[in-house]
């Protein structure tokens, strides 16, 4: 017979006796199609995301209103729009205003027609969260009538809150970014830009950092119930199999529990698309139809999961004697060699070594090796943990009845303890690794904005046509509102802004008590003038400071219905020094108090109201946006930040942190799997020990034992290889190396804590378990 034809057949035995050797044949089957497919679910998942993720950027692009840039004449095919967008409960709310000039106007994706003015269309999650008891405050703000729902084409996630809303007038309001004229939908003049390299290396660490820990508990899944199939291997050898034919039947049956598991995955898959649609991971949500696989992609899981599985099993039973009469495994095993275990972090290091020092300035980084020397390094804790919890546990001594029964159980099945842990170590190392990488790299996505969080803590700009001094009063008024500081901000050229005036100067109005945040006055009373000395970037200032001078002042972006308002500058101009302002720069120009100001230039300006907030006050962000809808749905309130973050590096770092999610679910739920076929096995231990009048509480406690101590000693050893690979990363990066040393302890902590919380689900079968009757059998 040929060798095919072997393999064939005798993986064919193993497949039938999986399913047909009786119920501890389908159990052990089911266990292991359930571990491999959840992994096997994580992998689909993994191959969707990509095009998940360029799905939404589509549908960002595709309803993109564009109004920067020269703005288009009205035409039949016009729509006026306006950004809207607002926050609410840390949540992002997208809002547009909609007036169609003509019947040909665009129409935003995801709407059947345009809502009316006072009308408006909104997101299922806005809908859901309008009519909820904790969407009043927002409802106040939103005083639309609800017409209908946004389309899925319309949205990028399930969980968006977003609205279009019917509106009146924008045309005479148009120009400054946020009011526009457009004739399509989406960016006129897409720019694909390149990757930062060491963006790029995030993202590759990332992908293989998620998906190692998914490999590893494939892996130790279809190694379930092993100490059970070897003695019917035995079996197998007394009615006449040879060693190589019973390996090949074990491999046939872990074959079957993958294949099992392979439709598992699938099915897992099919229900976590659908439960997808209905939760938001760090405000990323998604419809299930973005998660697609690529067929590619798939294909390969779907060939690689039943491959590993023979390949693993024919791994494990190299060193298992099976012979007719029983499976010399119990006996005392060799001794685990060290050197070759070592080869696979040097081979990773060795990988990694040549980039070293190579940073952003010399080209991407090479995948390849990049892949290769993290994968090795992170392989590198699976082969060394077993050596370690064997050479820890051989060298235990004496201690409790709980402590001995754990550690005598460790030192006969070491590798089986491992095993359960090899996954969460390698995904603490990886996990620490990318910490200390983007603790590193972090400043040079970071920058400091400069604002004076002492004084104000939001900004709210005030659209022209809005009376600043009313507006002010609104929010005085506001609870959560301690002070307010306002100031009308606009540019004096000295011609005509059609004529390109050759000097320039900034123009600030406020109040004497707010004009001395922004510079050293002399002395103030209202209808004062001041010529500031030290801005910023001003050189025009001191030649345009003669009284009597004639100044332009500039017209709001996109207004060119009304002249230039023209002053002259007053005598008895005082002077006063710039300091930093609530923004953290220096201002130039001419600082005017209201009194000084003619009522045509006052229209001609721009309004920032500068909030000092008191956060004891629950919701204070929410009472402050609301005022500033009702003073104009224009009107723009920002929460200030003492530091921004490049949106790139952020969206790498919340889909770590989305994945890392995913990926801590997996672990919990692969190693309660694993748990629970670990004490089935052992049921009738347990009872033989209950029976003889040993404790429940004193089995509960070596069971804890026994998961402590691998735990512990694979936290400890992946914190090792996590910091030695965060340190390579950081050193080609060419970045100063320091150990995050929070981050560290928060991802031993939240590994050990899935491990408890997995050992404390497994109490209650393993009581069940515990029970002098479980000695009975036919």
């Amino acid at each position: 017979m040929s060798t095919a034809k072997q393999w064939a057949r005798d993986l064919t035995m193993g497949t039938r006796f999986a399913f047909a050797g009786g119920r501890e044949g389908w159990i052990r089957a089911l266990l292991t199609a359930v571990g491999v497919g959840l992994g096997v679910a994580l992998l689909l998942l993994t191959t969707a995301l990509p095009g998940a993720l360029a799905e939404r950027d589509r549908r960002e692009e595709a309803r993109l209103n564009y109004t920067f840039g020269e703005q288009i004449e009205r035409a039949d095919d016009t729509l006026m729009t306006a950004d809207t967008d607002t926050e609410f409960d840390g949540r992002d709310v997208r809002g547009r205003l909609l007036e169609p000039e003509g019947d040909k106007a665009p129409l935003p994706p995801g709407l059947r027609e345009f809502p009316a003015p006072g009308d408006m269309v909104v997101s299922p999650a806005l809908r859901e969260l309008l009519d909820s008891d904790g969407g009043e405050l927002l409802r106040e703000r939103l005083s639309y009538d609800i017409v209908g729902t946004i389309g899925e084409q319309g949205l990028i996630g399930s969980q968006e809150l977003a609205y279009y809303a019917g509106a009146e007038g924008l045309a005479g309001r148009a120009g400054d970014g946020l009011v526009g004229r457009i004739d399509s939908f989406g960016n006129p003049d897409p720019v694909v830009e390149e990757m930062d390299p060491v963006l790029m290396l995030l993202v590759l660490v990332v992908f293989v950092v998620l998906l190692m820990p998914v490999a590893v508990f494939i892996a130790a899944a279809v190694r379930f119930g092993g100490e059970r199939r070897d003695r019917r291997l035995a079996a197998l050898r007394l009615v006449g199999s040879d060693g190589g034919m019973t390996r090949r039947i074990a491999a046939g049956e872990a074959l079957a529990g993958a294949l099992l598991g392979l439709v598992f995955g699938a099915g897992f898959f099919l229900a976590g698309r659908e439960f997808a649609a209905s939760v938001e991971v760090f405000h990323i949500s998604v419809f299930p139809s973005y998660l697609n696989p690529s067929p590619l992609l798939a294909l390969l899981v779907a060939v690689a999961v039943p491959g590993a599985a023979v390949l693993v099993t024919l791994l494990a039973l190299r060193g298992v004697v099976i012979e007719p009469l029983g499976v010399v495994r119990t006996a005392r095993p060799a001794r685990r060699r060290l050197w070759w275990r070592l080869l696979l972090p040097l081979a990773g290091i060795g990988m990694l070594f040549p980039m070293l020092g190579q940073g952003r300035e010399n080209g991407e980084f090479n995948q390849y090796l990049v892949t290769g020397g993290v994968i090795c390094l992170l392989v590198g804790v699976t082969a060394l943990l077993p050596w370690i919890v064997e050479t820890v546990v051989s060298r235990l001594g004496p201690g409790g009845v709980s402590w001995q029964l754990a550690v005598r159980r460790l030192q006969l099945s070491s590798g089986a303890a491992a095993r359960m842990v090899n996954g969460i170590a390698v995904a603490v190392a990886g996990a620490i690794a990318l910490q200390m990488l983007f603790a590193g790299v972090e400043g040079d996505y970071t920058e400091e904005t400069g604002y004076d969080m002492s004084l104000a803590q939001m900004q709210v700009r005030v659209p022209e046509g809005t009376e600043l001094a009313a507006a002010t009063a609104k929010f005085e008024e506001t609870k959560g509102v301690r002070k307010v500081y306002p100031l009308s901000e606009g540019y004096f050229g000295d011609r005509p802004w059609n004529k390109d005036p050759q000097r320039t100067a900034q123009l600030t109005i406020g109040d004497c008590a707010t004009l001395r945040e922004v510079a050293k006055l002399p002395s103030c009373a209202d209808g004062d003038v001041f010529t500031v000395r030290g801005g910023e970037y001003d050189t025009d200032t001191p030649s345009l400071s003669r009284p009597g001078q004639k100044l332009y002042l500039e017209k709001p972006v996109g207004v060119s219905s009304r002249e230039d308002a023209v002053w002259t500058l007053p005598e008895g101009l005082k002077r006063a020094d710039s300091i930093e302002d609530p923004t953290g720069t220096k201002r130039g120009g001419f600082l005017v108090t209201p009194a000084a100001v003619p009522a045509d230039m006052a229209e001609a300006v721009t309004g920032q109201l500068y909030l000092s907030v008191d956060d004891s006050v629950p919701y204070a962000d929410e009472y402050i946006r609301n005022t500033a809808a009702a003073v104009d749905p224009l009107a723009y309130p920002m929460t200030w930040n003492s530091v921004e973050r490049s949106e790139r590096y952020d969206s790498i770092r919340t889909g770590l942190f989305v994945g890392a999610a995913a990926v801590l679910a997996l672990i919990g739920a692969s190693l309660l799997v694993s748990q629970l076929e670990q004490l089935r096995e052992r049921r009738k231990l347990l009872s033989a020990l209950v029976a003889f009048g040993t404790r429940r509480r004193t089995l509960s406690l070596s069971v804890l034992w026994q998961t402590a101590i691998p735990i512990g000693l694979g936290l400890l050893l992946a914190s090792l290889v996590g910091i030695a690979l965060g340190t390579v990363l950081l050193k080609m990066t060419s970045t100063p190396v320091g150990v995050d040393w929070p981050s560290v302890l928060r991802m031993t902590g939240m590994g050990a804590g899935v491990v408890l919380t997995v050992t404390l689900l497994s109490l209650p079968p393993l009581l069940r378990m515990m029970r002098p009757d479980g000695l009975r059998t036919e």
